[in-house]
């Protein structure tokens, strides 16, 4: 699992209007090739009376996936330049589609190019990039007298920390980044002077800044 990538917060869609054509932009974040495909199939069937329903999508780790096509307009036209701008925005599990209704004026390929990369932009700007962060899940059981000093550090920290359980011990769920799993486990034995029993739970992505 990454660190850390970018992508979008949700589905959005925004309209842009190039000498008389309609341009819409449409992105959804996908976990998988067959979301982005399912995607792209129901922005077709939104849009059947469309000219034309361009897509691009990039998914994986390493962008493993990564399609495209030009749906009908000029080789090169439309599909890869949707596909350069998540690739120029270092987006990762995004699917674009820019639907084209024809206004009546011929762009030519440079003036497609500019229009797709444009609708492809703004799609983006509708669904909102954020980075996702890898966090990992510590369970620290304390004895009660611990638990002010403990809540008290880790907000001073900065430390994100989920729900607490109350039994004969108090349990403190906290969500260090996954990189530093290891210092903050080092961290809290020393802050509680080793009496802290922890154990690792699952990997979780938060939004940064969030």
């Amino acid at each position: 699992m990454l660190e850390r990538y970018k992508t979008v917060r949700r589905a959005g869609d925004k309209e842009i209007v190039i000498k008389k054509s309609r341009f819409i932009g449409h992105v959804m974040p996908v976990e998988s090739e067959e979301e982005a495909v399912s995607f792209i199939e129901e922005i077709k069937k939104r849009h059947w009376n469309a000219t034309h329903n361009c897509s691009a999508y990039m998914i994986g780790e390493r962008d493993e996936i990564q399609k495209q096509s030009d749906d009908g307009e000029p080789s090169g036209t439309a599909g890869k330049p949707i596909l350069e701008v998540i690739r120029n925005q270092g987006l990762k599990n995004v699917a674009i589609v820019v639907t084209r209704y024809f206004g009546g004026i011929m762009l030519g390929a440079g003036g497609l190019i500019r229009a797709y990369t444009d609708g492809a932009v703004a799609a983006i700007e509708a669904g909102e990039s954020i980075t996702r962060v890898l966090h990992r899940e510590v369970f620290v059981e304390l004895d009660y007298t611990w638990l002010g000093k403990a809540e008290n550090e880790l907000r001073n920290r900065g430390i994100r920390t989920g729900e607490t359980g109350f039994a004969d011990k108090v349990t403190l769920l906290c969500l260090p980044l996954n990189e530093e799993t290891e210092s903050f486990k080092d961290w809290m034995t020393d802050m509680t002077q080793g009496q802290a029993v922890m154990t690792e739970g699952d990997k979780v992505y938060f939004i940064e800044g969030e």
